[in-house]
């Protein structure tokens, strides 16, 4: 294949083009916040479900507060309406120990709730304290991940304006290139991981990072200036310079 070496050498800009285009793709998927970001919503999704079981905890002691609250104020009106009864003196004789008897029963009954329900209190304001502190993890993650997607989407805007100028400076690039040359530089490129054309300098190919030697590199220095030269190694299309050492 023949091709001015003027036209050649715009072989050399496009792939610039080409890779800086495949770095900016590359960065996109490799961003630090994207994992940040995932690693935050793998966290929050723990997190809320530590949230959910500590207000249910929450919840169940206060309905178990609630109850024995109940329980008290029961065995007080009970209690007092027994004194009551007592204090009357229409109760019979026979039936005054016994309303006694259940006097004594309902005030150990009674302390025994209002211990039980100091208890409960205290389970209840550490479960409370549990639930404030995941709460508190929960917000100081949404804001770190609140942090990482403005930092992706600052990263991204950036990206884009690159990729619109690399595009478009790639493709008045490739429209000065004749559509064989050009074909044969894509077809490679798709073919030798996004390096379709490569500098050869100081008798070495920039493709691959190999010297040219004996046969290879008297047939480079024969080639007239028109011809296109392929890396024998790596197949990629050799771009000669006034720096490529022949």
């Amino acid at each position: 294949m023949k091709a001015d070496p003027e036209v050649q050498r715009l072989l050399l800009d496009l792939q610039a083009h080409d890779s800086a285009l495949a770095r900016l793709e590359h960065r996109r998927r490799t961003l630090p916040e994207l994992a940040a970001i995932a690693g935050a919503d793998a966290r929050l999704a723990a997190l809320r479900g530590d949230v959910v079981r500590a207000e249910t905890e929450v919840g169940d002691l206060d309905r178990e507060l609630r109850r024995l609250e109940d329980d008290v104020e029961q065995v007080r009106r009970r209690s007092a309406r027994d004194q009551q009864r007592m204090q009357s003196g229409g109760v019979p004789a026979k039936d005054l120990e016994s309303l006694q008897h259940e006097v004594e029963s309902l005030a150990r009954r009674q302390s025994d709730l209002e211990d039980t329900e100091l208890e409960v209190m205290e389970r209840r304001e550490e479960a409370e304290a549990r639930a404030a502190a995941v709460r508190a993890q929960l917000e100081t993650v949404t804001s770190a991940r609140a942090q990482a997607v403005q930092a992706r989407d600052a990263a991204y805007a950036e990206m884009d304006a690159e990729v619109a100028a690399d595009t478009g400076a790639r493709a008045s690039v490739a429209r000065r290139l004749p559509d064989d040359l050009l074909t044969l530089y894509e077809k490679i490129r798709a073919s030798s991981g996004g390096v379709g054309a490569a500098a050869l300098y100081q008798r070495r190919c920039e493709g691959c990072r190999l010297e040219l030697f004996g046969s290879e590199l008297r047939a480079a220095r024969a080639a007239p200036p028109d011809e296109v030269l392929r890396c024998e190694n790596c197949r990629r299309i050799l771009v000669r310079t006034a720096e490529s050492g022949l």
